[in-house]
């Protein structure tokens, strides 16, 4: 695939009616990705769990803690359906967001979505040292994010389209995202 989209990204942005949402594991780049992506083709950039934790009043972690994950996933997807029927934008989800089949099923309805996919040494590399992140705490890292990747992958290949993100600058795999954007609505 090449680098750099066919159309100029404001002719992209143009073309695009609805929002793109970036999903894949946690450490992929959904968010920095995402802005520089919305940057390019002028779209509000939203982050799902930062728009959770200002729904909430609290972080995930300890929504995580004081509530458990189906509360959190519940929280997630109307936050998630909500953003969705709002004006077009970059949205990068959390990790588990897609394989929730109700969100899935309103981003296919809603948006382009785009699976960042990553190597395991990738993510356990982008993943290291943060303490924000439920999921990683329970187990070693590299064990949980393996784990993650057996369940998750083969639903996050249900996305528009896949984009590899490797140990690259951001701006790299923004360029890659833009001509897959591109080559998608070009399509008949």
């Amino acid at each position: 695939m090449t680098e750099t989209a066919a159309i100029p990204p404001e002719a992209l942005a143009a073309r695009l009616d609805r929002p793109v949402v970036l999903v894949g594991l946690m450490g992929a780049g959904k968010s920095c990705v995402g802005r520089r992506l919305a940057l390019r083709l002028g779209l509000p950039f939203l982050d799902a769990d930062t728009e959770f934790e200002n729904a909430a009043g609290c972080t995930i972690a300890d929504y995580f803690a004081r509530h458990g994950e189906p509360a959190f996933r519940e929280g997630e997807r109307k936050v998630i359906a909500r953003l969705l029927d709002g004006p077009r934008c970059v949205l990068a989800t959390g990790g588990g967001a897609y394989c929730d089949p109700e969100t899935r099923r309103a981003i296919k309805a809603k948006a382009v979505s785009v699976w960042l996919r990553a190597d395991l040494d990738l993510l356990v590399k982008r993943t290291a040292g943060r303490d924000h992140r439920p999921l990683l705490a329970q187990d070693d890292p590299r064990k949980v994010l393996a784990r993650l990747m057996d369940a998750r992958y083969p639903v996050y290949a249900e996305a528009d389209i896949v984009v590899d993100s490797g140990d690259e600058p951001p701006d790299h795999t923004a360029n890659k995202v833009l001509a897959a954007l591109a080559a998608l609505l070009e399509k008949p």
